[in-house]
């Protein structure tokens, strides 16, 4: 595990798990020209003439390290920049660890870039968020502790814990999980399979692989395989884990 550090936006060796400082992590709707790991590690972002600062989704990556280093964390998690994906390994151990990485997040920052302001945010603007729709997302709301929204214009509009029963009108998720009442673990598979079903991956494998945290289970990625093959070897892991016929 990698982190980006909030003041000076390097990023760090990486990590084994018991070493990892207490960091802020943050969720997101990937757009167009993000912040990658090869960006960051060819050459410094933090000098004012660098290229990266010029590309749109930086101002996103310097919003959530201000607001981090302002609440006291040196470091934070950002998917879009805190991977190596032109190695396989690392982005299969990423994957396999993600619901890890948002459920030891000091605090999770819920960027919503389509909810202009906090005006907006407290109305249908916040329902109506792409966020709620992304299949990634869904382990990121619900595995964190602390998940506090922000809008476009970094304005804070509500925690979980606050606008839960707003979040499980738009989601389904049963507002006990979004309390941490009861654990997640505690639901039936197929239940938590409807958490996931209205959303929406870009590649079509991610359906299966953005739920491995939800079930607690690991599995190796084979982008290629589709959507069905990847599915049913969910399925399959899941129920040799724990014989849970409910999703039959």
């Amino acid at each position: 595990m990698r982190l980006l550090n909030t003041a000076s936006l390097e990023l760090s060796r990486p990590y084994v798990p018991s070493e990892v400082p207490d960091y802020a992590i943050l969720s997101h709707r990937w757009s167009t020209e993000e912040v990658t790991f090869a960006d960051i590690s060819s050459a410094p972002i933090s000098h004012p003439q660098s290229q990266t600062r010029t590309k749109k989704g930086f101002a996103k990556i310097q919003g959530a390290c201000k607001l981090a280093l302002n609440d006291g964390y040196n470091w934070i998690w950002i998917d879009s920049c805190c991977i190596d994906k032109s190695s396989s390994a690392e982005l299969q151990e990423a994957i396999n660890s993600m619901w890890r990485y948002y459920v030891e997040s000091n605090i999770c920052y819920v960027y919503l870039a389509d909810v202009p302001d906090s005006g907006n945010g407290w109305g249908q603007t916040f329902a109506k968020s792409e966020w709620f729709t992304r299949g990634w997302t869904l382990q990121e709301l619900i595995a964190p502790i602390r998940v506090e929204f922000f809008a476009e214009d970094w304005t804070a509009i509500g925690t979980k814990f606050e606008r839960y029963k707003e979040i499980s009108d738009i989601t389904s998720i049963d507002p006990d999980v979004l309390l941490r009442v009861h654990p997640v673990d505690s639901f039936s598979a197929a239940e938590r399979f409807s958490w996931a079903s209205h959303r929406n991956v870009t590649r079509e494998e991610d359906e299966a692989y953005s739920l491995l945290g939800l079930f607690d289970v690991n599995m190796p990625l084979l982008y290629g395989e589709g959507q069905e093959k990847a599915f049913f070897r969910l399925q399959e892991t899941i129920y040799n884990a724990t014989a849970d016929h409910s999703m039959f």
